[in-house]
């Protein structure tokens, strides 16, 4: 239907129903109530006219040329956002809940390159002038169900509306999602958008960015503005499911970009200093209360894409890092590191075990690659009379639960104080030089399966046996008794 029959049966209908108004109340005249009926007809007619009056107003831009409306909803995104938009020929107008054009299959090109595709993009007008295109002015603009691609060249693309006018509107992002890719254009991971709000607060008087968001099944919400004077952006990032909170500050300095970071777990706090540059984030971690001098070091670099972590610890607690509710347990839960896309290195030297003396000078070295995490090459020492080395092993997660698959070599440096520190009988004390086996060990239900064990080269079936399944309990001293007796038993059968 043209625009000019649909505007012409509009009116009919109007006419028609002030007609049947009037029949209706012309049939029941008379002289009596002919002074009342006027008054009344007055009102009802003039509440007509002026809704009448009011609905075609609203309608009003649906006569607007296609090719005009079109170009100037371009222009007032572009003024509004900065933002080159793309439209298709799909542009729908309605004035209910309030005006606004709705264009489905909508893009935006960033830098002669198309950042994302939009399935549907909702801008609301303000309807006080609405006589003339020229007037027509963008207030709250909506997307949805979009797909934005981001990469090292454009990672700061949702930044950039903060610095933009938000007084007289909301920009605000629904149901999408956010791919970030390497140099090769690979997907590393994928942010689900429930809700990104671009918007302008009266009492803090500045624009405000939240968004809530799922990574990895992980949900998170992010709060940024800038300083007054645009040189700094704050941030602040809660992970309510791991109980962590980062509280972040980032300096624009020439081409490079300074940030400071506060890691809130719990009551336990780290701070971070990192530097942007162009391909590369270079970062270090720290503790500036109880451990100043011990520092966590690394970078990740987009072409191409890889990262590594070094630190050197007085201590290193296995259970903020491999527990039950540890963070970076439940990031590995995820799957999270399972990207063939990733190529990230973690090298860690720590003196001691929190709350475990008789294990040193601990090398922790996983490497993150084409999806596998393997912790080859981590050694420790059982005070000074044996050298543990881990090989062929592999972090996965099955069934919901953590997994640490490999092989263990030991290397026996003493062995008389081994047999003196297990109180082993005189009699069973044979020497032993080196122990290897495989095992499989699972984080959640603290079991060990050992297999394959040799004593020097020799497998021996009654001990291998004796610590096929080993149960750890919650309690360290009921551990170290158990495991005593365990390993007792096994050296009585070796022993014969």
């Amino acid at each position: 239907m043209s625009k000019t029959n649909f505007f012409i049966k509009y009116l009919k209908n109007i006419n028609f129903f002030i007609n049947n108004l009037l029949e209706k109340n012309l049939n029941k005249l008379n002289f009596k109530n002919l002074s009342f009926l006027f008054k009344n007809n007055k009102i009802i007619l003039t509440f007509v006219a002026l809704f009448v009056v009011f609905i075609s107003y609203l309608l009003l831009p649906t006569f607007y040329n296609q090719n005009d409306i079109s170009k100037k909803l371009k222009n007032e995104l572009q003024s509004k956002l900065d933002l080159n938009f793309k439209f298709s020929d799909k542009i729908k107008y309605n004035f209910f809940p309030k005006p606004h054009f709705t264009i489905i299959d909508t893009s935006i090109i960033d830098d002669q390159k198309e950042i994302s595709k939009i399935s549907k993009l909702k801008i609301f007008i303000r309807f006080n002038n609405l006589f003339s295109i020229k007037n027509i002015e963008a207030q709250d603009i909506i997307l949805e169900n979009a797909n934005f691609n981001i990469n090292s060249e454009n990672y700061d693309f949702f930044m950039r509306p903060l610095d933009k006018n938000f007084k007289n509107g909301n920009l605000t992002i629904k149901n999408s999602n956010i791919f970030f890719k390497n140099f090769n254009n690979e997907v590393l991971f994928i942010n689900k958008v429930l809700k990104i709000k671009y918007y302008y607060d009266n009492k803090e008087l500045k624009n405000i960015f939240y968004s809530e968001n799922e990574i990895f099944n992980i949900p998170f919400s992010l709060e940024s503005f800038f300083s007054e004077d645009k040189s700094n952006l704050f941030s602040q990032i809660n992970l309510s499911l791991m109980k962590l909170k980062i509280e972040n500050e980032l300096s624009f300095e020439d081409e490079k970009k300074i940030g400071k970071s506060e890691f809130i777990i719990n009551k336990l706090k780290r701070n971070a200093e990192y530097q942007i540059n162009k391909n590369s984030i270079n970062f270090r971690i720290f503790d500036k209360l109880d451990q100043p001098d011990k520092i966590y070091t690394g970078n990740f670099n987009f072409k191409p894409f890889y990262g590594n972590l070094e630190g050197n610890l007085n201590e290193i607690n296995l259970n903020t890092i491999f527990g039950t509710n540890a963070v970076i347990a439940q990031l590995l839960k995820t799957e999270i590191f399972n990207n063939k896309n990733i190529d990230f290195k973690i090298n860690i030297h720590a003196d001691n075990v929190y709350k475990n003396t008789n294990f040193k000078n601990i090398y922790f070295s996983s490497n993150f690659k084409e999806g596998l995490i393997d912790t080859d090459n981590t050694k420790f020492e059982w005070r000074d009379f044996a050298d543990f080395e881990l090989l062929e092993s592999l972090i996965f997660v099955k069934n919901g639960e953590l997994i640490l698959d490999g092989k263990i070599k030991i290397y026996i440096n003493d062995y008389n104080k081994i047999y003196k520190f297990l109180l082993t009988p005189k009699n069973y004390r044979n020497k032993i030089k080196e122990v290897d086996f495989n095992f499989t060990y699972n984080f959640d239900q603290k079991i060990a399966e050992l297999k394959d064990i040799k004593i020097d080269n020799k497998i021996i079936q009654g001990v291998n046996k004796i610590l096929n399944n080993i149960v750890f309990k919650k309690e360290d001293l009921q551990n170290k008794i158990y495991f005593k007796n365990l390993l007792n038993k096994a050296i009585k059968n070796y022993a014969g």
